[in-house]
């Protein structure tokens, strides 16, 4: 079980497993392999928290439920396997400030997380417009051909390239 400790896996081992694993989703639930809802799920529990059923009335949670459910514990077993394996590889380490970024930003921790927490935030609300995050039409929705989600997937990259290149090209200086 070496493999099990290696820092990097092959991404066409990973990726095979990943379809696998989608595939088993469809097979087992009749459900795509996706984690954005889950993340909306857990908004609609924490507004509940603050509103009580109330909270329950927007459309939106009448749609998806914010429940505990098996999308949720998918991006729970995600965290803990992510620990998991960066653990037995010996490269867990709290990182706040990327080498790259205090190459090009400074050391202060500040604004990396003010950033990390903004495209947080963006990414949350752009899953929900496109109806789906980067898992759920990258991995799902290719694998079924739905061309949004290949037009998607286009845009993901395309959008993420030219960020990166704003951000340390022309904010980097």
């Amino acid at each position: 079980m070496e493999w099990l400790e290696m820092p990097r896996w092959s991404p066409y081992l990973v990726g095979a497993g990943i379809g696998l694993l989608s595939c088993l989703t469809f097979l087992l639930s009749d459900k795509p392999l996706g984690c954005s809802t889950a993340f909306a799920r857990s908004s609609g529990m924490i507004e509940r928290i603050f509103r009580g059923p109330r909270a329950l009335g927007r459309p939106y949670f009448q749609k998806f439920q914010p429940v505990v459910d098996w999308e949720w514990m998918l991006v729970v077993g995600v965290v803990i396997g992510a620990a998991i394996s960066a653990h037995l590889s010996g490269s867990m380490a709290a990182i706040w400030v990327p080498d790259r970024w205090a190459d090009t930003f400074g050391p202060a921790a500040a604004p990396r997380l003010a950033v990390a927490f903004l495209g947080g935030i963006l990414m949350g609300m752009g899953s929900r417009w496109a109806g789906g995050c980067t898992s759920g039409h990258g991995i799902s929705g290719t694998l079924q051909l739905a061309a949004g989600s290949w037009l998607a997937v286009a845009s993901f990259f395309a959008g993420g390239v030219a960020l990166a290149m704003f951000i340390f090209r022309i904010l980097g200086g």
